[in-house]
């Protein structure tokens, strides 16, 4: 009896420690915008899909979407600060500006990309992955994954626009970045900063006349309701990436960090594929609904009026700039 006793406890612990094994690593992800009808909503789908895959279900993505753990500012203040709320997150490129990241703000100068090809040879070069390695190089507690983009960013008004003349004047929603504040005031425009997540009711107050987003992410917010003026000026790319956080990090093993890396270079992959037709698909419901899209064909004008925070946002980098504006 006492063999078989110890025997069944050899085997209790046997099991105790292959479940403790297989117990998968929960890494949430935090997003913005709905995972519903957004080209970042299926990025995230991709990503999930694709480590799970990879992991073999030893670890798995929570997708935690529509603004539920704050805003892309909440998200990496409580990163920087901490916590261990978030360990994934994806951000616009440009959200790391205000952390310090100064390559990354070279992303967010207004037109600086002239199509989304020009976009994606950056992405694929080795210039981008100095880029995303940044914040571990200035010493911030996360790490650039993978680049992706959601299209152009455009400008959306409640009352009717047709150019960049009937602009001035306008209260429009920014983020609290240099640069996009810059390029609002260098239009004429009254920047005013507001949080994504109050935007809808910013706009529907009147505490802001207009903001900008891609399109994708401006039909899926319903921002169309309240401001069904669309000016397609296309400013800026909105250049993304997926960050992971030195708290999610340290959870995994080299093995899952592997399969996190491999996750994003598909991801990538398969944002190149997937945008172009997903917003022209957007576009086209945007229209058939009624909404006012008004096209830019000129941007010179756009270009001239922005100098200022384009030259003064660049001059510390010139010559990084530089190899960035000569990859188109």
């Amino acid at each position: 009896m006492k063999k078989l006793f110890a025997l069944f406890l050899v085997l209790m612990v046997a099991l105790c420690a292959s479940a403790a094994v297989a117990a998968p690593v929960k890494l949430t992800y935090a997003e913005v915008n709905p995972v519903k009808g957004t080209i970042v909503g299926q990025v995230a789908l991709s990503f999930k899909q694709k480590v799970e895959e990879l992991s073999g279900g030893e670890i798995v993505i929570d997708i935690q979407d529509s603004g539920v753990l704050g805003s892309e500012a909440q998200v990496l203040d409580g990163i920087l600060g901490g916590g261990d709320t978030v360990d994934i997150s994806r951000i616009s490129a440009f959200a790391l500006t205000s952390y310090g990241c100064q390559k990354a703000m070279l992303l967010s100068i207004p037109y600086t990309f002239v199509s989304r090809e020009h976009f994606w040879k950056f992405a694929n070069s080795p210039l981008a992955a100095e880029f995303l390695a940044e914040p571990q190089n200035i010493g911030l507690p996360l790490r650039g994954i993978c680049y992706g983009e959601e299209g152009f960013r455009h400008f959306f008004f409640k009352e009717a626009v047709s150019g960049i003349k009937d602009i001035k004047g306008r209260k429009i929603r920014v983020s609290d970045d240099p640069v996009m504040t810059g390029m609002v005031r260098d239009l004429g425009a009254s920047p005013t900063v507001v949080s994504f997540t109050e935007l809808y009711s910013a706009l529907q107050t009147g505490v802001t006349d207009g903001a900008e987003q891609p399109i994708a992410n401006y039909k899926s917010n319903s921002f169309q309701e309240v401001a069904p003026y669309l000016l397609l000026d296309g400013h800026t790319l909105g250049a993304i990436q997926i960050v992971v956080a030195d708290t999610g990090w340290n959870k995994l093993n080299d093995k899952q960090r592997g399969w996190l890396m491999e996750a994003g270079k598909y991801v990538q992959q398969e944002n190149a594929k997937i945008s172009a037709a997903a917003e022209e698909k957007v576009l086209g419901e945007l229209k058939a609904a009624g909404i006012h899209v008004i096209d830019v064909p000129d941007k010179a004008p756009w270009v001239e009026a922005c100098q200022n925070t384009i030259k003064s946002n660049t001059s510390s980098q010139a010559e990084l700039y530089k190899q960035l504006v000569d990859m188109k």
